[in-house]
């Protein structure tokens, strides 16, 4: 198993620091697909790979198992998430219902200041290359990500510490597998500025509305995707 962001930690850096550095630099490439949905875990490799010691590292591996990138199957270890299409569906209604309360009350609650950045952070990502190109959609996380601002917005500390915390890097990682469908991205960009406008004008409702029609689409943009592979896999077996 080989990282795009291969690195060779010095032995000054302490136990904790390294441990952070290696968490960070796994944790992105899952997160891009770097390393491939339900490959294997491989203390030894990753050890040698970043001349790390077990301890750190296995720290490691339990933070990114807290942010569900890793799930831990009996007799064989650590494995990267590879979710079913059930699952992600499941994931993407929560989301739905979530992200639209989050929406909801930031629309109540979000300062002027927050709203101003919010939209800078749509500015930015209409700078974008791949965006400009259509080719995806702005991914970069924390306060430059429009959901997450939004969600902090919220001012709902038990919602934010979900959203934000416990599933945001497995979200992310399906947002950034998903973001290259044709047309999606100048799609889901149109929708981010109008839930951004009904947060300005403080209607909550709306904005949640809003919300919940824009992970939808993103949720049957999946389910398209799901049905074209099944199609595709049926009629390759009956060539066969």
């Amino acid at each position: 198993m080989l990282l795009e962001s291969e690195a060779s930690p010095t032995a000054q850096v302490d136990s904790e620091t390294l441990s952070e550095h290696v968490f960070r630099l796994i944790q992105a490439a899952i997160v891009k697909g770097e390393i491939a949905p339900g490959s294997k875990i491989s203390e030894p490799e990753l050890a040698r790979t970043y001349g790390i010691s077990r301890g750190p590292l296995r720290e490691a591996i339990h933070r990114l198992e807290g942010q569900k990138l890793l799930v831990r199957v009996p007799h064989v270890g650590a494995r990267v998430v590879s979710l079913s299409h059930a699952e992600l569906i499941e994931l993407y209604e929560i989301r739905e219902s979530l992200e639209g309360m989050a929406c909801r009350l930031a629309a109540e609650r979000m300062t002027q200041q927050g709203i101003d950045e919010l939209r800078r952070v749509l500015e930015l990502h209409e700078q974008d290359a791949a965006f400009k190109a259509g080719v995806g959609y702005y991914q970069q996380e924390g306060d430059f990500d429009f959901h997450y601002r939004i969600i902090q917005g919220s001012g709902n500390r038990t919602l934010a510490k979900l959203l934000c915390d416990e599933l945001y890097q497995l979200v992310r990682m399906y947002r950034l597998q998903f973001s290259a469908t044709p047309n999606r991205p100048h799609q889901a960009f149109a929708e981010h500025h109008r839930i951004l406008d009904a947060i300005a004008e403080r209607d909550g409702e709306l904005a949640e509305l809003l919300m919940r029609r824009h992970i939808g689409a993103s949720k049957r943009n999946i389910e398209r995707h799901y049905k074209e592979a099944l199609a595709t896999s049926s009629k390759t077996r009956g060539d066969s």
